[in-house]
């Protein structure tokens, strides 16, 4: 068997290892205590207790939650770098985050409580006005793509402040909060849902790691090899959005997870699309898994938003590696 492949399969497989461990720590962590002994039988008898109730009913969702938004923003993040070919391009470059914080902001003012459905309809907005703009000369230019998605995702951050700023303070506290991240969504057919589409784009993902490869060589010699470069940027800025959009209307703005795993991964596995897309969905899921299980105990029984978490994780941690030139950011 190639070496390469069994290095693959020895990355994936690790992960995998990593992600269940990560996982049960999770389900046993809290303010309320779960020891790793009593998990198992709990699981295996199903018997309704208090304590059955949180692991399965407040922490599972939780955790499921959190492996599907982490694999999603991840996958965005890898899919949006290689097709700008920019290492600091993330999911929410291109307005995803602006327009579902603005649709999510106008419901809360409007008295509507839909929050899901209005993030979804504000990041579906914004990346489809940033699509238009960008194919007004008849095809998809890179650079008019990413300009346009920063410009959008200012005048949308720039309306929020003006909703904010004539706010009542409860309508204040809901805007904050859901801009600062959760996992706390609760409806798990909701949930389900969510994870069904998701997992379905980070499927069809998959499929267009040969594209992605070829991407990165630029679009001249992506066209020599046979790649309809058009057909191609046009169904990966479609296919990153719709998964990034679903995942932020759930979760709201989790930061740095499509940034900074995407850039870890590639230091340890490669460049190689095949590899860095089921491995970066992995190695999200984990650690915005590790971030919410901190969030909700470090100052428990309050509970941080997640978004803080990965923010300060994140942020310190690209700064860490930047200093230590182990971050390539650039030719």
């Amino acid at each position: 068997m190639d070496k390469k492949l069994i290095r693959w399969i020895i990355w994936i497989l690790a992960l995998m290892g990593l992600l269940l461990v990560v996982g049960l720590f999770s389900l046993s962590m809290g303010s309320a205590g779960i020891p790793f002994k009593k998990i198992i039988p709990l699981i295996i008898s199903g018997e309704k207790s208090i304590e059955y109730s949180i692991l399965f009913d407040i922490r599972l969702p939780r955790i499921i939650l959190a492996l599907i938004v982490g694999g999603a923003l991840s996958v965005t993040g890898v899919i949006f770098q290689g097709m700008f070919r920019n290492p600091l391009v993330s999911p929410y470059t291109l307005g995803v985050s602006g327009g579902a914080a603005l649709g999510v902001s106008l419901s809360i003012i409007a008295g509507f409580r839909i929050l899901p459905l209005a993030g979804f309809l504000g990041a579906l907005g914004a990346v489809s006005l940033v699509y238009f703009i960008a194919r007004r000369q008849g095809y998809l230019r890179i650079s008019m793509l990413l300009l346009t998605g920063v410009m959008i995702s200012f005048i949308a951050s720039a309306i929020i402040l003006l909703i904010m700023s004539l706010s009542r303070e409860h309508q204040l506290h809901g805007i904050l909060f859901w801009i600062m991240g959760s996992l706390e969504e609760s409806n798990f057919p909701l949930i389900k849902l969510v994870s069904l589409i998701i997992l379905v784009g980070i499927a069809i993902s998959f499929l267009f790691s040969r594209d992605l490869n070829v991407l990165s060589l630029g679009e001249e010699e992506a066209l020599h090899l046979g790649v309809n470069i058009e057909r191609t940027k046009r169904t990966l800025f479609i296919l990153g959005s719709l998964i990034a959009g679903v995942a932020v209307s759930v979760s709201g703005i989790i930061g740095f997870v499509g940034l900074l795993v995407p850039h870890f991964m590639r230091l340890f596995v490669g460049p190689d699309h095949r590899i860095l897309l089921p491995t970066s969905c992995l190695a999200g899921g984990i650690f915005l898994i590790a971030s919410d299980t901190l969030a909700r105990t470090i100052i428990s029984p309050l509970e941080l938003p997640v978004g803080v978490i990965t923010g300060i994780l994140g942020g310190s941690l690209f700064i860490y590696f930047l200093t230590k030139k182990r971050l390539k950011l650039g030719k």
